[in-house]
């Protein structure tokens, strides 16, 4: 039982979990306006005026409900509380045609950037097609005085290949000629003379094998200095360039341009000759930080605008270390949420989601006694619920949790452990989560 019950008691204690979620859930659903909106103005109230960038973690890649209620609480963000934007996890550059498109600067069709405005295919996802459909509605309209930005956060690499360096880099350079075409010709001509063949950084095998990688070729690493000198130039500029373009499009060049350096940073490492998981580990860790400081660039840039929601999996989001089994590797790497506690303190908060059952994604029924069992035992279809600010949890009860079962076609399903009390501030937590619509069959 909880020992006051005194509703003013700021910091409730809790003998059992059971009791805690029995007092703190707070059950809606989606397709409810009445009960959607006060839970998301309850959980918004609770994190306080400070946060200027919300995370809204998903479990698993490819829970549509998950994108949906997604979809619900960027709306109800945007139309009661103040946000301006929304960062998901797809490549940071080819954002850019997203955010074109939903202020109408851009292409007038939806197929256009499905697939070159997105990363990993996540343009093809339905839900997502639905929020860029309605974030342009939204723009359309004139009553809207504070127009909506798309962003992309994620940095233009992946478990399976990366990008070569040529498109941010032409983006700086592009910026560079618009105000001196004399230097960013010299530029340039030394730049695209050593970048080479774009399938020669792209070649898959490299993430495995590093004979493969171009990364630390004499080429690349003079590319390296090259971009170390863009750069310079930049900064030296700055008063400059900014007074001969604006602000915010200076801004915009120095990011490309961190975002080139942090890219042939992680190609070196893909060069280097270690371990394999030693070397997957420090290119999720270069990925992380990438995904980080673009963060930390978007949340600059909507400062006298709005506020920030950011969506991604659960595991890059979360405040503590990150863990993937991948074959025989243990591989635990520090992800994008542990930087962003740590640059923006109480001005980032996190949400969390846990899934009861998907058949199409291979997640049966959680096993007595783990958390997502307890946490879909209480009303549903959705409940949001605290975890570690404002409560006393029984700490002995939550280290002896039993962990539930994986998936057995999903492998992106990351189960809730005793960690996910002090990783999120809250969890949204569904009965149950069809497939995406649009995504790719899972085997």
């Amino acid at each position: 039982m909880k020992e006051n019950l005194l509703y003013r008691n700021p910091d409730p204690v809790y003998t059992t979990l059971d009791d805690w979620i029995l007092d703190e859930a707070i059950p809606f659903s989606v397709d409810s306006f009445e009960t959607f909106n006060t839970a998301v103005d309850r959980v918004v109230a609770s994190l306080g005026d400070s946060v200027e960038l919300l995370g809204f973690g998903e479990a698993l890649h490819g829970g549509e409900d998950i994108l949906i209620l997604r979809n619900r609480l960027f709306q109800r963000l945007v139309e009661v509380h103040g946000y301006s934007a929304i960062a998901i996890e797809s490549s940071f550059p080819r954002a850019r045609l997203v955010n074109d498109y939903i202020t109408g600067c851009g292409s007038a069709l939806y197929e256009a950037v499905q697939d070159t405005g997105f990363s990993h295919g996540f343009g093809r996802l339905n839900a997502n097609r639905e929020l860029v459909e309605w974030m342009r509605r939204y723009n359309a309209d004139p009553s809207n005085h504070v127009k909506l930005r798309f962003y992309g956060f994620d940095s233009p690499t992946e478990m399976t290949g990366t990008d070569s360096p040529r498109q941010v880099l032409h983006f700086v350079l592009d910026y560079l000629t618009s105000i001196d075409s004399i230097s960013a010709k010299e530029h340039r001509e030394r730049i695209d003379a050593l970048l080479g063949q774009d399938a020669d950084w792209e070649n898959p095998a490299a993430m495995m094998d590093p004979t493969q990688s171009i990364g630390l070729s004499p080429a690349a690493t003079a590319l390296r200095i090259e971009t170390e000198d863009l750069i310079s130039e930049l900064h030296v500029r700055r008063p400059e360039l900014v007074a001969k373009s604006d602000k915010s499009r200076y801004l915009e060049a120095v990011q490309y341009a961190t975002v080139a350096r942090q890219l042939l940073n992680y190609h070196a490492t893909l060069a280097r000759k270690s371990e394999p998981g030693k070397r997957i580990i420090e290119g999720l860790g270069i990925r992380e930080v990438i995904m980080a400081d673009n963060l930390e660039y978007v949340v600059s840039r909507e400062r006298d605008r709005g506020k920030v929601l950011v969506f991604a999996h659960n595991s890059h989001l979360q405040r503590g270390k990150a863990q993937w089994q991948l074959g025989t590797d243990l591989l635990i790497w520090w992800p994008v949420g542990s930087h962003l506690n740590e640059m923006f303190g109480p001005r980032y908060a996190v949400i969390g989601s846990a899934v009861g059952v998907s058949d199409s994604n291979g997640i049966s029924q959680p096993e007595a006694g783990t958390l997502e069992a307890r946490l879909t035992a209480v009303q549903g279809p959705v409940r949001f619920i605290p975890t570690h600010k404002g409560q006393r949890l029984p700490t002995s009860e939550i280290a002896t949790l039993p962990i539930r079962s994986g998936s057995m076609k999903n492998s992106t399903y990351f189960a809730l452990t005793p960690q996910s009390f002090t990783d999120f501030d809250w969890l949204a937590v569904l009965d149950s989560t069809a497939y995406t619509r649009g995504g790719p069959p899972l085997q």
